[in-house]
């Protein structure tokens, strides 16, 4: 049993049809649901580079494009998987049918207003109450749940421990082995700081400015030396050239990177973690140059999770993503 966090279509809009039907939904273009019927991925990826962009109206990456044809899969061949979704104060869920999907068509009525089909997957009746009838309220939730319980891409998938949490909250259980360890019962503690996953626009630009101006994510790549005019001049580190003009572009880059791969990690899909006190540092944003050879520029810049990008290092990135979709498919 898979649990996944989940939002339907932009701005959410699908929700409602989801809930009155008691599905699980995601879309295509209209243009690009063919070749997933057909299970064409590569030029399904090359047809939306070329042909779409995403919510924010850019240019999707190959990484977003797979992305996108693998939502379609997970939406329709869902069975036996629990599914959630925060609305408003209450949390939602439900688990999906080993029934068919069905498809529809329809223009989006918000953002792009795209010619989409529609994939609905039949579920139970979407419930905001655990199985022994206490009301799932987001304010009641501890803190630490919070960072793992909702998402702000499509579609999140959650690793064993937190599946495990999610599905002793559905049920009633006792939550306490999760709630007595040490990093949850500092979360709690922080709780007064009033903690949160970073969501807004503004905050993302906060983070960005912040992770540009120390220079974490770049490690050292700017530079600067005392000319003898006085003047200081940006140079290369170790031919690793930094080719923005400046900090300001090179976070602006920073946000535009995040919001295209959805708020998450681009090597493991794993939701990308931005408070810079009290997160987990091993799911903060890192900023990797996908050629490791390469210079610090636009299109060798990808936003992952710190602990990957330790562990792909200097390595090759097509052979680091082949390696983590091995590690995928034993899950």
């Amino acid at each position: 049993m898979k649990v996944y966090i989940a939002n339907f279509g932009e701005q959410n809009y699908e929700w409602s049809v989801c809930k009155e039907k008691s599905t699980v939904a995601t879309m295509n273009d209209v243009d690009a649901q063919p070749l997933w019927e057909q299970g064409k991925k590569e030029e399904y990826i090359s047809s939306r580079i070329k042909n779409d962009k995403s919510a924010a109206g850019k240019v999707p990456t190959r990484a977003v494009a797979s992305r996108w044809f693998n939502l379609m899969t997970t939406v329709s061949t869902t069975s036996g998987d629990i599914w959630i979704h925060k609305d408003g104060e209450k949390l939602f869920w439900t688990i999906s049918k080993d029934e068919a999907p069905h498809f529809v068509e329809k223009k989006e009525p918000v953002g792009r207003k795209r010619e989409v089909v529609v994939c609905h997957k039949p579920c139970h009746q979407w419930s905001d109450r655990t199985e022994k009838g206490d009301q799932l309220l987001w304010r009641a939730l501890h803190p630490k749940a919070k960072d793992f319980l909702s998402t702000e891409a499509t579609l999140q998938k959650l690793g064993d421990d937190n599946a495990e949490y999610a599905i002793a909250l559905i049920k009633g259980n006792d939550l306490s082995p999760w709630h007595g360890r040490e990093l949850w019962r500092k979360k709690n503690g922080l709780a007064a700081n009033e903690y949160s996953p970073v969501t807004s626009a503004s905050n993302v630009q906060k983070i960005a400015c912040r992770i540009s101006i120390e220079q974490r994510m770049a490690h050292t790549a700017l530079k600067t030396t005392q000319q003898a005019n006085g003047q200081l001049q940006e140079r290369s580190v170790k031919n690793k050239e930094f080719r923005f003009r400046n900090e300001l572009e090179l976070e602006q880059h920073i946000v535009d990177l995040i919001d295209l791969q959805d708020g998450v990690c681009v090597l493991t899909g794993l939701p990308l973690e931005m408070d810079e006190v009290h997160g987990d540092s091993e799911l903060f944003c890192s900023l990797d140059r996908i050629d490791s050879d390469g210079h610090y520029e636009a299109g060798n810049l990808q936003v992952v999770c710190r602990f990957a990008n330790r562990w792909k290092g200097s390595s090759d990135d097509d052979n680091f993503r082949r390696i983590i979709a091995l590690i995928k498919e034993f899950e």
